[in-house]
């Protein structure tokens, strides 16, 4: 049996903090989550979809939900929904206010429920939150049932037992009878084993900002004699938070670090080290093509690395040497002398250093 696991899409989401036209490019990529994950359950022909909570941001768009509504509605394989702190079942809900196709089941209550799949020797059992937060749904729960496979869906914490967002833990998913036990709420990917369990968690299928970094996407899952959980990327627009030693040429090292070819990817650079004054606008115009880019200068003025010359200490002295050094035609010397006193310093300041 094969299951592809998705949770976090979060449609609509305001996208606070972004320009306008960032935001509206942002929500019309989110859009094109319900579609290019049912092509990927299509194509992998899994046997069944779980989509654990989150889907909407809160309020929600007709378009978004009829975009929704059809992806589901194609698959025509078992989907199970399990509703979330931000689109919880409320009389205005999706969950409750619409129709949904035949082979989509929400989990509508905060208490476990039962589905049995006899085709596929499997039972189904999840619960969907009510509020914005909810309790320790998997606590004092037992899995029941003579099937080969129990599976187990929610909206759940399972990095903060104290957490008011349906805490879950290594204790709780041991005792649980559960084979696999698919959550979200977490908006990075992870898992970890309890017992004969497995509990996983595939993050948002898009980041929305800057702390949410880097590849993100779906599980695939796969049950045989072992449960393999495999992370499978999407191709959405990725954020990307890094920092950069500028050294003497920060043009340089920002194209070490960006693509050399256009993205509407996002990426916000911390430019450090020591160096002369910087024109982030001007080094964001040799970078056009990296359309959504911010330089953030957080360099030292190069004349810094010298405030101790003159000083009566082993320091001053130390950089006084240096600096004479200097005086030198070699501009390949005079580089690696800069090198020298930038390493030194960071050194006598605590900081990490990071060789060339």
């Amino acid at each position: 049996m094969k299951i592809l696991h998705s949770a976090d899409w979060h449609l609509d989401a305001p996208m606070s903090g972004k320009s306008e036209e960032q935001a509206r490019f942002l929500r019309q990529e989110l859009s094109k989550l319900p579609e290019k994950i049912i092509t990927l359950a299509k194509a992998e022909n899994c046997d069944m979809i779980l989509l654990a909570g989150d889907l909407f941001d809160g309020a929600y768009t007709q378009d978004s939900f009829r975009k929704v509504y059809k992806a589901l509605e194609d698959v025509k394989i078992p989907v199970f929904i399990t509703p979330g702190n931000h689109d919880f079942c409320q009389p205005n809900s999706p969950y409750l206010a619409e129709n949904w196709p035949e082979n989509v089941h929400i989990f509508k209550h905060a208490a476990m429920e039962a589905v049995a799949l006899p085709n596929l020797d499997c039972t189904v059992y999840g619960a969907g939150y009510e509020a914005m937060d909810c309790a320790a749904l998997l606590e004092n729960f037992r899995a029941e049932c003579d099937s080969k496979w129990r599976i187990g869906i929610l909206h759940a914490d399972a990095t903060n037992t104290s957490s008011p967002y349906c805490p879950v833990s290594p204790q709780h998913v041991r005792l649980s009878g559960l084979h696999y036990l698919a959550l979200g709420h977490i908006h990075k990917n992870g898992s970890f084993r309890s017992g004969d369990a497995v509990c996983a968690w595939p993050g948002c299928p898009m980041g929305h900002g800057y702390d949410e970094t880097g590849i993100k996407g779906v599980l695939l899952l796969e049950l045989s004699d072992e449960i393999k959980a495999e992370f499978r990327p999407l191709d959405t627009p990725r954020f990307y938070d890094e920092t950069v030693e500028v050294g003497s040429d920060a043009a340089q090292g920002l194209s070490a670090l960006l693509p050399g070819v256009a993205t509407e990817d996002f990426y916000r650079v911390t430019l450090t080290g020591y160096a002369d004054e910087l024109n982030l606008d001007a080094l964001a115009c040799q970078f056009s093509h990296v359309k959504n880019l911010v330089l953030r200068d957080q360099t030292i003025p190069e004349k810094e690395l010298w405030s101790a010359v003159g000083e009566d200490s082993l320091e001053g002295m130390y950089f006084g040497i240096l600096h004479d050094g200097l005086d030198t035609e070699s501009e390949v010397l005079k580089q690696r002398i800069k090198l020298a006193a930038r390493i030194s310093r960071q050194i006598l300041d605590g900081q990490e250093v990071i060789l060339p």
